[in-house]
């Protein structure tokens, strides 16, 4: 869905994806080194190299390092990572030399589930043993979560994404500084997730019904910026490409 910022407004209109992947965009700098995903965070990642941050390097699970795609990548196992990446490792190299040793600062992750305390599930939903659904799994998530200083989650909030008890925890939270949803901006606070921020068009009621728990709202919420109109068509070109 596309909207506008308020009704009436002449800003551009955008999508609350394109929402979600502008203003975490917008956090990272070209003095970070970030881990990078596939989706959202790639999107972010290179939006946020094309724009405001030419010097952040991107680096992909596959082993790429200093990545500079020119189009989106489809996976991490796109050619054009390695072929335009400053060096290519191999995967055990990139977890133990780059990753564990504490040479990447950002990671993005997301999840099926988020509990208050930021702690993430991608395992199971249900009974671990006879699960609802069973799901892809950690991967490298609990390594990045407990080997970067700056945890960046992406996550759409609903009452079944944003949980009381989480049904498994696969990644810890404790390095979570930022959760990015359709709805608004979430930081730790007191050790719990707190609601810094909405989108505009976006009410702290809104983020509350779509929240499992009883969210806390900091006293100076404010609103996120809506996207400019020169980071749409830098982000839309990445798309487009």
């Amino acid at each position: 869905m596309n909207y506008n910022a308020r009704e009436g407004s002449t800003e551009p209109a955008y999508s609350a994806d394109e929402m979600m992947a502008v203003e975490a965009a917008r956090r990272l700098t070209s003095d970070n080194v970030c881990f990078v995903g596939v989706g959202l965070p790639s999107l972010a990642a290179n939006l946020a190299r094309r724009t405001h941050a030419p010097g952040c390097v991107l680096v992909y699970e596959s082993g790429t390092i200093g990545a500079k795609p020119t189009r989106l990548p489809l996976s991490i196992g796109d050619g054009e990572l390695a072929e335009t990446a400053d060096s290519v490792v191999s995967v055990p190299e990139m977890f133990a030399y780059w990753l564990q040793s504490g040479r990447i600062d950002v990671g993005f992750l997301g999840a099926a589930q988020i509990d208050r305390r930021g702690n993430l599930n991608s395992t199971v939903i249900g009974d671990y043993e006879s699960p609802k659904v069973r799901l892809p799994g950690g991967g490298g998530a609990p390594e990045i979560a407990t080997s970067v200083d700056n945890v960046f989650v992406m996550l759409r909030q609903t009452p079944r994404a944003f949980v009381e008890q989480l049904d498994f925890k696969t990644s810890r939270g404790e390095r979570v500084r930022v959760v990015v949803t359709d709805l608004g901006v979430l930081e730790p606070r007191g050790g719990e997730l707190t609601l810094v921020r909405v989108h505009p068009g976006v009410s702290v009621g809104d983020a509350r019904a779509a929240t499992g728990w009883e969210l806390a709202v900091a006293r100076d919420v404010g609103e996120t910026s809506p996207p400019s109109e020169a980071e749409l068509t830098a982000l839309r070109a990445l798309e487009a490409a």
